[in-house]
């Protein structure tokens, strides 16, 4: 072999030993990052049991309406004669009318929870509740996390004076009170607006449509908040200054860099606004400015069980178990999701 050639002395490679190729057989395959993820997030129980739970919830809201012959509005009665003996009755029980058609050789389908004040099925007011309180829930907290993440994103890795301008507007709407605007939004809606009559918008009412415009407005400068300072740390890593060096453009950084190691706020502050959408939902409705009647939501069926807690006091408690449930799986998702997609948390 010459002094500077650049072929290689076959001398100086052998075969593997068989040692040495047992070891490449229990070497892991090659997975992408979101997969690895999800191998994690399977592994963990936690995670695991509440999207189960969540699981059943959606698969409840969606299939029951189905199968319970009632509607959340309907007011029962029995052969075309309205039921006025329905009122209030307890779970899995029938009021005089339904027993007298039962014996009569007919079938009813069974008050799971009963019936509320207005002989209403209390079982699909429930169902319908559940579905309108995570619609809003969902849509709230996707809201919020398309406009935080990139308005702190860009905030966070552009730096400078646009990120004093931006941080300075961050401050400003940080101040705006948010409930009253809501209330001031939904009294102007309520005058000017007129939503298509059977229109989900027209079952929701102004008071809704005013609070997700509000979500849109005020309640994503938390999670801008939060990336941008993630990001503030994360871009002056060296990876972030040998991708700049190379020519990668700044989206393509913010997105395979950067955004990856905010996953833990993100997610963590997304899955814990489903939960906080659902409470500021039930507190205006409580105040009387949550979902339009007679579309139940689980605030507004809580506070109308507030007022015969005394003599049925199961009313609260099935809006309220819903909302613990779904606040709690949610909250362990998130802890999950974390664990399993936080680059810094990886072994």
């Amino acid at each position: 072999m010459k002094l500077f050639s650049l072929q290689q002395n076959p001398d100086l490679f052998k075969p593997a030993t068989e040692e040495e190729k047992s070891q490449q057989d229990v070497m892991s395959e090659s997975v992408s990052f979101f997969k690895d993820g999800c191998r994690k997030l399977m592994k963990n129980p936690l995670a695991v049991f509440s999207i189960i739970v969540l699981a059943i919830i959606v698969l409840a809201i969606i299939f029951v309406p189905i199968f319970v012959p009632y509607e959340y509005d309907e007011m029962l009665s029995v052969n075309g004669k309205r039921d006025k003996g329905a009122k209030n009755l307890a779970p899995f029980t029938y009021s005089e009318l339904e027993q007298e058609y039962i014996d009569n050789g007919g079938q009813r389908f069974p008050h799971i929870f009963g019936t509320d004040e207005q002989c209403r099925d209390y079982f699909i007011r429930v169902i319908y509740g559940t579905r309108v309180s995570l619609i809003v829930g969902i849509f709230a907290s996707v809201i919020v996390l398309i406009i935080g993440v990139l308005y702190g994103a860009i905030s966070g890795y552009v730096g400078g004076k646009a990120d004093m301008i931006m941080m300075r507007i961050v401050d400003i709407i940080y101040a705006l009170p948010d409930m009253i605007i809501i209330i001031l939004l939904s009294v102007v809606f309520r005058e000017i607006i007129t939503f298509p009559s059977g229109s989900l918008l027209s079952r929701l009412g102004t008071n809704m449509v005013s609070l997700f415009i509000v979500y849109g407005l005020l309640y994503w400068v938390s999670m801008a908040r939060q990336v941008r300072g993630q990001i503030l740390s994360i871009k002056e890593n060296e990876y972030i200054l040998a991708a700049k060096a190379i020519g990668t453009k700044s989206g393509r950084i913010i997105k395979r860099h950067i955004l990856p190691n905010c996953l833990s706020v993100i997610i963590i502050s997304t899955a814990l606004q489903v939960p906080s959408a659902i409470f500021t939902e039930s507190y205006l409705s409580f105040v009387g400015l949550g979902v339009s009647a007679p579309m139940p939501s689980l605030g507004s069926l809580a506070n109308a069980a507030r007022e015969g807690l005394q003599s049925y006091p199961y009313k609260l408690i099935f809006p309220a178990i819903m909302i613990c449930l779904i606040v709690l799986s949610l909250n362990l998702l998130g802890d999950g999701l974390r664990d399993a997609f936080d680059p810094k948390l990886k072994k």
